[in-house]
């Protein structure tokens, strides 16, 4: 079984909507880190000072087979073409622990 890492940072208003499109393409779950971040379209000033704006970054361990339809839906619950409203990216998992109850569920999906 292969698997990838989505992450996505997005704004906080879009996190739900984001998660609950990436579960409907097939996401068992996914892991909100809040942070703070700025961006050419968003960064904005107050009496001199940057202010950040807070984001969360959604991390999905996901099948490799699957990656491109749930990017695809993150895509547009996200918003994703519209500036400054948050980008994904696909990175390499080269070993994976603590999925062992789930090993065979992922097995029988990949057989479908």
């Amino acid at each position: 079984m292969r698997f990838k890492i989505i992450l996505a940072p997005v704004k906080t208003e879009k996190t739900d909507r984001v998660v609950d499109a990436a579960k409907r393409a097939g996401a068992t779950g996914a892991t909100i880190i809040p942070a703070r971040g700025t961006g050419m379209h968003e960064a904005k000033t107050f009496f001199g000072l940057t202010l950040e704006v807070q984001t969360d970054v959604i991390m999905f361990l996901i099948e490799e087979h699957i990656v491109q339809d749930i990017l695809d839906a993150i895509k547009v619950a996200g918003e994703f073409s519209k500036p400054g409203t948050g980008i994904a990216f696909v990175l390499p998992v080269e070993q994976v622990i603590g999925l062992e109850s789930e090993m065979e569920r992922f097995r029988e999906k990949a057989c479908d």
